[in-house]
């Protein structure tokens, strides 16, 4: 009796064994847990993560505080891995677990982003909150094919004369913003953000490097002028590691690509500034003790501007084309890089300038002496260029400003020879004049950008000559003027221009006439003012 009902406890038992022992197989996980060996300036090296991939998330937790802290594999070694840590290494120290997260850095995107200040790994700055997201886009991702692109041939308007008339920017270009500290370099990338207010346009500014106080003013006068409900604005501060500078551009660009990929709108991203991200760079290369090159920066630092500028595309409009990309939901978008690089005492064949200029498509140099002498923005026609060139402009732009780039760089010149006390003829004389006043015309005070065909009338005015004649003092009193006379007298002229986009025959003999009425009612009420004055002194 005692031998039976141990045998029937035994198979009740086997079978419970075997029943428990399916269900734990299918709950069973494992998970590789590897350690830190050292923590020094924002790097970690690691221990026993042997199926660790280049690019991967990790997450490093404090023994101590509890603290989780992310960190991006970044050199693959033979019995370690070198670690850039996006977070606070402080909390971190010898013995701390690490695990793999099985993703590669990846920042969260959406709608719901837009208006926000992010950090590099898309986390609120703003104090306003959470973020409700569910989209997640790799930070580090390859450029679209030329397969899947389209010429460049719709401008992005950035509101500012000088440019859209000489330089234009289309939509899908790279075009590069550089020149000396306090050239007004951030300026010019802030109002093409604010002219994008109606065009229904994305932008994203990335701020690397630079004071907490000087993003918060940005902020504020995005916010003043209406434009922060389009942007993201990307900040890695002055005061953060040096991973979390240089990899804020690709998160900049992750987050624009999803509204390019998935929307099939237009984006515009700001990279303020690469200098400093390439110094970030070195010093996160140096630390991992990879070789240095030329100037200290790693051998590949180029591929680090490149693989992210060459991100910027104009997607193709044709559904089929794009059928075969796994990320393109939808056709037509397109992604424009303003990025910008700093130079000293001008000199921009240093080693970082020279390589973001072979990779964009264009420059808009900004000279220091043309800033302290009151030409804002300073650009300098001679060595800004687009190469896009007259596709991304209008045809009534291109029309108006056709030879204004080679006039004004020819004005130049003679500038700088007639300095020299020499006696010009008649004709030198005129083209000197007609220059000063063309240089005057293309001046702009900053965060005041122009509609196109506001941009086109004043041109117009001063390539036909319609100001040769006036003082140069009085030619910015005139331009607003005109403007308020245009828009309140004849405002089917720029209705015209805007709509259609041409400057036909009877728009322009419509705009010569009232450039004319203007100007004697101008002249005379100048000289009535200036008789008054007289009698009274």
């Amino acid at each position: 009796m005692t031998g039976f009902d141990s045998s029937l406890r035994a198979s009740e038992i086997k079978k419970a064994l075997l029943e428990q022992i399916d269900r734990y197989e299918e709950e069973l996980r494992v998970e590789e847990v590897g350690e830190v060996l050292e923590v020094k300036d924002g790097v970690a090296r690691i221990w026993g993560l042997s199926t660790c991939v280049a690019n991967e998330m990790l997450e490093i937790t404090s023994r101590d505080t509890g603290v989780s802290v992310i960190g991006l594999a970044s050199n693959l070694e033979e019995d370690n891995i070198g670690a850039v840590i996006l977070g606070d290494y402080l909390a971190l120290k010898e013995g701390d677990p690490v695990r793999r997260t099985g993703r590669v850095l990846s920042v969260p995107v959406g709608p719901e982003i837009l208006g926000r200040v992010v950090d590099t790994l898309g986390q609120p700055r703003d104090g306003r909150g959470p973020i409700e997201t569910v989209t997640y886009m790799k930070v580090d991702r390859k450029a679209p094919g030329i397969v899947y692109r389209q010429p460049v041939n719709e401008p992005l308007q950035t509101g500012l004369k000088a440019i859209d008339s000489m330089i234009p920017i289309g939509r899908g270009q790279r075009e590069l913003i550089i020149g000396d500290r306090g050239t007004g370099k951030t300026a010019v990338a802030i109002d093409a953000i604010i002219n994008q207010k109606d065009e229904d346009v994305v932008c994203v500014y990335c701020a690397i490097g630079q004071k907490g106080s000087t993003v918060a003013g940005i902020v504020e006068r995005l916010r003043e002028e209406g434009a922060l409900d389009y942007t993201v604005v990307v900040a890695a501060n002055a005061s953060e590691p040096a991973p979390m500078q240089f990899m804020a551009p690709y998160a900049a660009c992750a987050i624009g690509e999803y509204f390019m990929y998935e929307e099939g709108k237009a984006v515009l991203v700001i990279y303020d500034d690469l200098t400093k991200q390439a110094d970030a760079y070195r010093e996160a290369s140096l630390i991992l003790r990879r070789p240095p090159g030329r100037e200290a920066y790693p051998g590949d630092v180029f591929y680090l501007h490149s693989r992210l500028l060459e991100r910027a595309a104009k997607i193709s409009n044709d559904p089929d084309a794009i059928a075969g990309h796994p990320d393109i939901k939808q056709p037509g978008g397109s992604l424009t890089a303003l990025p910008i690089i700093q130079t000293a005492a001008g000199d921009v064949s240093a080693y970082i300038p020279t390589n973001v200029i072979s990779i964009t498509d264009g420059q808009i140099f900004l000279e220091t002496d043309l800033f302290y002498s009151g030409v804002r923005p300073a650009v300098n026609v001679g060595i800004s260029v687009s190469r896009v060139g007259g596709n991304a402009q209008i045809k009534a732009m291109k029309k108006v400003a056709g030879r204004l780039r080679l006039d004004l760089a020819q004005f130049r010149e003679i500038e700088a020879f007639a300095q020299f006390g020499t006696e010009l003829d008649a004709a030198t004389q005129r083209q000197l004049d007609r220059g000063r006043r063309t240089v005057e015309i293309l001046k702009q005070g900053q965060y005041e950008p122009m509609p196109v065909e506001e941009q086109v009338m004043v041109i117009f005015a001063a390539t036909q000559g319609f100001l040769d004649d006036m003082d140069v003092s009085r030619i910015r009193g005139w331009e607003v003027g005109f403007l308020e006379y245009m828009g309140t007298n004849h405002p089917e002229v720029g209705d015209a221009i805007r709509d259609e986009r041409v400057m036909s025959e009877e728009t322009e003999a419509a705009l010569r006439e009232a450039i004319e009425s203007y100007s004697d009612t101008f002249v005379h009420d100048g000289a009535s003012r200036e008789d008054a004055a007289d009698a009274a002194a």
